[in-house]
């Protein structure tokens, strides 16, 4: 039998090191298929290139024995995942996996998420996918503790599957060891209380820069916040039907149709 068929993507460019640790993790679990952003995208969503060309070319950047096939993709994570699926690869993959991202992809931000945004891509086109991120922005961030779950979680998903129509936002906590566990979590609520700085130019020109800061609004116990403040990984299941359903009701008690 074939081993499962990886494909491996991430927002932070194909050098990442936390891309790095996700492939060395995954080819313990299959064959490795990397198409990755050849600069970073971070915060870029779930955009895609429509008005400019898309430029692809297959990459040497691990240079062992044994590396997987690479590809650096000029586009967006949805874009390398679009271009993986219809152009790159011989046969659909079993799984694809996203990350690991540095930086939380916690709560709001996954609205944000380039790595979750390539990882929803594959799930709208039927595959099992995750999105993994470590809550660590530094890009020397130590990644060692939490391969070993990351590799079981992807390794349950293989052998029992993912819920149709749903993706997994995995968060991971900034710990010096390993982490306590692994709880099954909901998405948190909390937005950011943004500002922007508003600067000058060498040239004379105002421009702004986006700051600002997390501010949490949910108390509760069993959220993806709380399991990250305690030393848990965070695992959400995640969905891509963004219909309220519980709101159909009530708008249908409108009188929409009277005139």
């Amino acid at each position: 039998m074939k081993k499962p068929l990886i494909l491996v993507t991430n927002d932070d460019g194909i050098t990442a090191p936390g891309l790095r640790a996700l492939i060395r993790t995954m080819k313990q679990l299959g064959e490795v298929v990397v198409v990755a952003p050849d600069s970073p995208q971070s915060g870029m969503g779930h955009a895609i290139t429509v008005d400019s060309t898309l430029f692809s070319k297959k990459v040497v950047v691990d240079h062992n024995e044994g590396a997987p096939s690479e590809y650096s993709c000029s586009g967006t994570p949805a874009d390398c995942v679009k271009l993986a699926l219809r152009v790159l690869l011989d046969r659909t993959p079993d799984i694809c996996v996203s990350g690991i991202n540095h930086g939380s992809n916690s709560s709001i931000n996954v609205i944000y998420s380039g790595t979750m945004s390539a990882a929803i891509e594959a799930g709208i086109e039927g595959i099992p996918a995750i999105g993994f991120s470590l809550c660590d922005y530094s890009w020397d961030a130590n990644f060692e503790p939490c391969l070993a779950y990351i590799k079981k979680i992807v390794a349950e998903a293989l052998t029992n599957g993912i819920p149709k129509g749903t993706v997994l936002n995995v968060n991971i906590p900034k710990m010096p060891e390993q982490p306590k566990g692994i709880k099954i979590c909901r998405q948190a609520r909390g937005n950011w209380k943004e500002k922007f700085d508003e600067r000058t130019s060498p040239s004379g020109k105002d421009y702004y820069w986006l700051t600002g800061e997390f501010e949490l609004l949910d108390k509760g116990e069993d959220t993806d916040e709380w399991a990250l403040a305690q030393g848990y990984i965070s695992v959400v299941p995640t969905q891509f039907d963004l219909t309220a359903h519980h709101a159909i009701p009530q708008i249908n008690n409108w009188n929409l149709n009277e005139h």
